[in-house]
């Protein structure tokens, strides 16, 4: 049982989709050394650099409530509106800093990280042509 391969969303202008072999070794070697090209270099490093902060923000910003909560309570515990306080404010503020992370995220893939993604696949496909 083959599991069937995702597809990009959207393809690379002007790239071409590779012919399918069936062949599983075939395969592996049109693959096969793809993570030492520049072209893969650079898509790893440009995600990284987003990823990593994103997450070390996220995670400081998750771990402040409880942290918050037991270090200064009565902070914490100072209504705002009617008997909502600030701790309530500061849990369902992580749902919008998740939201906007993801905005984030997303803004910076179809920017950036799709269009050299798309450079990765014309590279693989260049080879794959050239290869006998």
């Amino acid at each position: 049982m083959e599991i069937e391969r995702s597809r990009p969303s959207q393809p690379s202008a002007g790239a071409q989709e590779a012919p399918k072999t069936g062949s599983k070794s075939e395969d592996a070697a049109y693959w096969e050394g793809l993570e030492h090209t520049e072209e893969f270099r650079q898509l790893v490093s440009a995600r990284l650099r987003f990823v990593l902060p994103a997450t070390v923000f996220f995670l400081v910003y998750y771990f402040l409530l409880p942290l918050l909560n037991g270090l200064a309570p009565n902070l914490m515990r100072t209504d705002v509106v009617g008997h909502v306080n600030i701790a309530y404010l500061f849990a369902l503020s992580q749902f919008f800093v998740a939201w906007l992370l993801a905005w984030f995220y997303i803004r910076r893939a179809n920017g950036l990280f799709d269009r050299l993604a798309a450079a990765v696949r014309d590279r693989a496909a260049r080879e794959r042509r050239a290869a006998p």
